[in-house]
């Protein structure tokens, strides 16, 4: 059986690449959108604006999703860390976080992981500590167990 942390990085992989072909399809549905209305009417120009702002948003979603990839890309999921940094599978004495991209909470073998991007408000908590030390989130204090 694969390490929880190859299976937390293999989710992470799965949502960003089914993100990425989400924002494809869209973008290639709203082109074909723009040259239809191209061939209609004049008096159809305020829908074309509107798809060109959707246009816009989805390259930019497209944009930031690849960037996760290449973050997940970075991440070597056999690595063991004393510290707490991307890729990092942090046990503290209430959640289980691991530091990767923002995806929220999973469960893998009736476990709940949260899935969480180290520049998140908690993850930036996380960042850099060590087994022993604690950080204080929403007026809940978690103290750090464990860090692989």
């Amino acid at each position: 059986m694969s390490s929880i942390k190859s299976q937390l990085l293999e989710v992470c992989f799965t949502h960003v690449n089914k993100r990425i072909a989400n924002y494809k399809n869209e973008l290639e549905t709203i082109k074909d959108s723009i040259e239809n209305n191209d061939k209609g009417d004049e008096e159809n120009d305020s829908g074309n604006g509107k798809l060109f702002n959707d246009l816009e948003k989805n390259i930019e979603y497209l944009g930031d999703a690849s960037k996760m990839l290449d973050t997940l890309k970075t991440i070597n999921s056999k690595a063991i860390h004393q510290n707490a940094i991307l890729g990092s599978l942090i046990t503290t004495d209430i959640s289980k976080f691991y530091l990767a991209v923002s995806i929220g909470k999973i469960e893998i073998d009736n476990e709940n992981y949260f899935i969480i991007s180290k520049s998140s408000p908690i993850g930036e908590l996380l960042l850099n500590k060590t087994v022993g030390e604690s950080i204080t989130f929403n007026n809940t204090t978690y103290n750090i167990k464990e860090i692989r």
